[in-house]
């Protein structure tokens, strides 16, 4: 019979994301170090890009998705030297066409703008004309068209600012990167018996009590070869599932049947501690009813983050009232016996269990039937003769009731 294997409990890969280990938790031993993540745990990519042709025009040219991929406190920057410049910008214009009037010098004289006599008026002149506040103080007079042209200008453009500003903030609120962080995978994916084959498995869950219409997982197992040349070559290698496509109403497994075929084939504990150096990168991907928004979910796992020999625990139960899930073991696994072989040798040991003398069906000598030897022809006659002189059997049935009599005569 193959080695069996018993590891250590799936724990929290960093603090504050998930249950705390149980107390007395040896963590595994063996792995070697993790190796540089070609995609982040929280699903973000791990790659800089340097030297790119025309970088700042690229960011310029679609200035929608730049301000969407921006931090919010440098959004709220932008948007506050927007309106500031802008207040300046038709300030030193308002100036401008106060001292061109002489308003400035002559304070007798009929103004294009009342109240305008400094630079510090002409500012706040530009502000509340922009955000019409009114005071009462300061408006505009019949004098001067140039200074009529500039305020329509400056209406126009607060509209443009006003739309722009209200439609980042909006789309940036209701973005699919905030949503995505409400469905997460587990911290580990393990590794198990299920039906008699080694499974590959890892949790999806959505934390929020609104439903997904419908997702799509899909897993790929991306290797990263160094050659000597320093080449670096990345190969992407696609997981069949057994079932991709589920509705989040409850916490999903989402299985890798490690069959022939399968890159893990060949894979043991050992390589798996060892040798093997590949990352996991799983997405879902999915529509939230709420929105209708197509959004996607992804993680990576590692070596390291793959156990052997370890099952999610049952997050699922029935009460009267209805389905109950317990989000406190989500991530929580269970250890199990596993052979720590890998899938294609357990399959082998397996055939060769099944052929072997021991288990071959054995004949025995009570049940098998005894040749006969067969009847002369005197024996036949006689046997027919006999037959003839027999009387003949009728059977009479005799009703009383409800029960029927037999007789035989």
């Amino acid at each position: 019979m193959p080695a069996l294997y018993s590891p250590a409990p799936c724990s929290d890969p960093a603090p504050g994301t998930g249950p705390a280990p149980s107390p007395g938790h040896t963590p595994s031993i063996g792995h070697t170090p993790s190796r540089q993540r070609l995609v982040r745990r929280d699903g973000s990519g791990d790659v800089v890009f340097r030297h790119v042709p025309a970088e700042w025009l690229l960011l310029v040219t679609d200035i929608f998705t730049t301000l969407m991929e921006i931090r919010w406190r440098v959004m709220f920057l932008l948007f506050a030297l927007s309106y500031i410049l802008s207040w300046t910008f038709f300030g030193v214009l308002f100036w401008v066409v106060a001292i061109a009037n002489g308003d400035v010098q002559n304070h007798n004289s009929e103004p294009c703008v009342y109240e305008v006599r400094s630079f510090t008026a002409a500012f706040l002149f530009s502000l509340e004309t922009q955000t019409t506040i009114g005071y009462g103080f300061r408006g505009m007079s019949e004098n001067c068209l140039s200074a009529i042209v500039l305020v329509t200008v400056q209406d126009v453009m607060s509209c443009f600012i006003d739309t722009f500003v209200i439609g980042i903030v909006v789309a940036k609120m209701a973005s699919a990167r905030k949503r995505a962080q409400t469905v997460g995978f587990s911290h580990c994916a393990v590794i198990n018996l299920r039906d008699g084959a080694l499974c590959l498995s890892w949790r999806v869950g959505d934390f929020r009590r609104h439903h997904l219409v419908e997702g799509t997982a899909r897993a790929q197992l991306v290797h990263s070869t160094v050659h000597s040349t320093g080449k670096v070559e990345v190969r992407y290698t696609d997981l069949v599932l057994q079932q991709n496509t589920v509705i989040l109403a409850t916490p999903s497994l989402i299985t890798h049947r490690i069959v022939p075929g399968s890159p893990l084939y060949n894979m043991s504990l050992a390589d798996l501690r060892s040798g093997e150096d590949f990352e996991l990168v799983v997405t879902f991907t999915y529509t939230d009813d709420t929105t209708g928004i197509l959004h996607q979910t992804r993680t990576a796992y590692t070596p390291t983050d793959v156990h052997w020999g370890e099952l999610f625990q049952e997050m699922i139960r029935v009460t009267r009232r209805g389905y109950r899930v317990d989000y406190s073991l989500f991530h929580s696994t269970a250890r199990v016996l596993v052979p720590i072989v890998s899938a294609a040798e357990y399959e082998q040991k397996k055939q060769l269990k099944l052929n072997s003398p021991r288990h071959s069906p054995r004949s025995s000598p009570r049940n098998s039937p005894r040749p006969q030897a067969p009847l002369s022809d005197r024996d036949v006659n006689q046997n027919r003769t006999s037959d003839l002189l027999k009387p003949p059997s009728v059977t009479v049935e005799l009703a009383d009731g409800d029960l029927p009599h037999r007789s035989h005569i």
